[in-house]
């Protein structure tokens, strides 16, 4: 994918994603969301187990899982179609997708210009602060212009 296409495939997910974020200050109930919904609903885990095709047994061994974060997204599915219920699943970025990359751009710049910076004051050739602060965003934008995979490098 060019670096445009990207850009604007991630401008747009940034889009989509704005709408979960409200999501991510929504705490877990402590029993998990399937016996919470089960408990609300008045529905005993036998009657649930019956709804899915399956046994009592299992119903615990879901709502355990859930809890224990060891459930598999199609067991959740289940449950979920049992409960009438949507399962939903997103990654929700702590920031924009945009940001998260300009600020990856700005870190590898401050890594090379820290290196430039170094032989640049042993040969006394030092940058200005406003001079270094030009730099590293001229450094960022050009690893944006032709950002590839190296970007995420350590």
């Amino acid at each position: 994918m060019d670096t445009k296409t990207r850009k604007l495939a991630r401008l747009q997910l940034d889009t989509t994603l704005k709408a979960f974020r409200p999501l991510k200050s929504i705490p877990v109930p402590g029993k998990g969301w399937i016996r919470a919904i089960r408990d609300v609903l008045g529905m005993s885990g036998r009657q649930l187990a019956h709804r899915m095709g399956t046994t009592k047994q299992a119903i615990d061994l879901i709502e355990q899982g859930e809890v224990s974060d060891a459930i598999t997204f199609k067991s959740m599915q289940n449950a979920a179609e049992g409960l009438d219920c949507v399962f939903v699943y997103a990654l929700v970025p702590k920031i924009s997708l945009e940001e998260t990359v300009l600020d990856q751009a700005r870190q590898k710049a401050i890594q090379r210009l820290k290196r430039v910076d170094l032989t640049m004051l042993l040969e006394n050739q030092s940058l200005s602060v406003q001079e270094k602060k030009k730099a590293l965003n001229d450094a960022a934008d050009d690893l944006l212009k032709v950002q590839n995979r190296t970007l995420w490098d350590e």
